[in-house]
């Protein structure tokens, strides 16, 4: 396993490299990694709902989904108000945002997003076609269904449930088998997206706002190596740094792909191969966590907003401030666990804020960069939210025991 990471790294090195010397080449070879995140994409609904199905049956009762279903949301609310938190406390300290010329404004549909509304966000949360939903993946709703089925199976008679426990453990297991096989293709799937991100996006642009990312990347930082290994001591005897070193596949594989939802098989595979934890809390919570637990995009997103706000010259005040932040974390569980779709998060708090939209453009031309970056995170939290899970519920279950 060691000369497979070491593989990865070489992959991104070589992918850096490739893309800054050979541009023209990196693009046209773009369709390598496009296929390897399809790949992944490809496992990861027959996964999602095999493995919630699994790990909510497998909890036996209600009850039992209450408890561990209840601990897992409110951990995620937590590890995201924190990042947010941290985003606001770093951007009032550097308060960076001074205009920058080299990078040209495209205003271009910048103000054609329809406006937002929670009742719009809370519908659709439910399937009204799970084909549909399916066939797009939209992984809320998925999610919304996987549970009420399995929910469902607790009225079953025993062997019809015995029956469907049968059938989606030979999915799961199945679905885990093919995503080693996809894993194994990480090195070239890594580098062809490093290289094709470098030769489309350039260094120009990326050292043109070298402040801003530098600040976006820190508070990220921060956040995955203080602020989580501290949640992580203070609720289990986890040593946090050897965690995050046993589990450091998944982040790669989430910098690489830019994507939550693509990097699932992987977080869910390494969480209970690697992580020791058990299959019916990594199957129940990672999958949640790919949908509403998005830490890093949560404090980008604040970061983004504050350096909005600075460089069209508004200042935000302690209540703008925090209306921002609690609609942050609301809206963070409606981000889809795809590349860029915070940009979408972002119009919709500009709006709220009054402030311009169009500053959206300056920003877009490293917006990649960060999503890497900021997935990475996301997936992180999800790992270490899992393990806190799974080591609050072993200790009850030795008590009653």
């Amino acid at each position: 396993m060691k000369s497979f990471n070491a593989f990865v790294i070489y992959g991104i090195i070589l992918g850096l490299l490739f893309g800054l010397y050979l541009p023209q080449i990196a693009v046209q070879q773009q369709v390598i990694g496009q296929a390897f995140v399809s790949l992944l994409k490809m496992l990861v609904i027959p996964l999602v709902f095999s493995s919630i199905y699994l790990a909510i049956a497998g909890l036996g009762s209600a009850e039992h989904l209450k408890q561990i279903g209840l601990r897992t949301v409110g951990l995620y609310l937590l590890t995201t108000t924190l990042s947010v938190i941290l985003a606001i406390t770093a951007m009032n300290i550097f308060n960076i945002g001074e205009v920058t010329k080299s990078v040209g404004l495209i205003y271009e549909k910048a103000n054609t997003i329809a406006q937002f509304s929670f009742s719009d966000m809370l519908l659709s949360f439910i399937p009204s076609n799970l084909f549909s939903s399916m066939s797009e993946g939209s992984m809320m709703p998925i999610i919304v269904f996987s549970i009420l089925f399995a929910l469902a199976s607790f009225s079953l008679q025993a062997h019809h449930k015995n029956t469907l426990l049968n059938f989606f453990g030979a999915v799961n297991d199945n679905m885990l088998k093919m995503a080693e096989w996809v894993i194994k293709l990480t090195p070239l799937g890594v580098f062809s997206l490093i290289s094709y991100v470098v030769a489309f996006q350039g260094f120009e642009a990326i050292f043109g706002l070298w402040k801003y990312m530098l600040l976006v990347i820190g508070v990220l930082l921060v956040h995955a190596l203080f602020t989580l290994p501290v949640l992580m001591t203070l609720f289990t005897n986890v040593k946090p740094y050897k965690y995050l070193k046993i589990i450091k596949e998944v982040p790669l594989m989430a910098f690489s792909t830019a994507s939550s939802a693509a990097t699932l098989p992987v977080s869910i595979e390494i969480a209970e191969t690697k992580g020791g934890i058990s299959p019916k809390t990594a199957g129940f919570v990672l999958p949640l966590g790919a949908t509403v637990s998005m830490d890093g995009t949560a404090a980008y997103l604040s970061i983004a907003v504050l350096y909005i706000a600075n460089l069209s010259g508004e200042i935000l005040s302690f209540g703008d401030q925090l209306v921002m932040g609690i609609t942050v974390v609301a809206l963070s569980v409606g981000v889809a666990a795809l590349p860029s779709a915070s940009l979408v998060m972002m119009v919709i708090i500009l709006n709220q804020l009054n402030l311009p939209v169009e500053y959206i453009a300056l920003i877009v031309a490293v917006d990649r960069i960060l999503d890497m970056s900021r997935t990475s995170l996301n997936v992180t939290s999800d790992m270490m939210v899992s393990k806190i899970v799974d080591v609050i519920q072993r200790r009850k279950d030795s008590k009653k025991a």
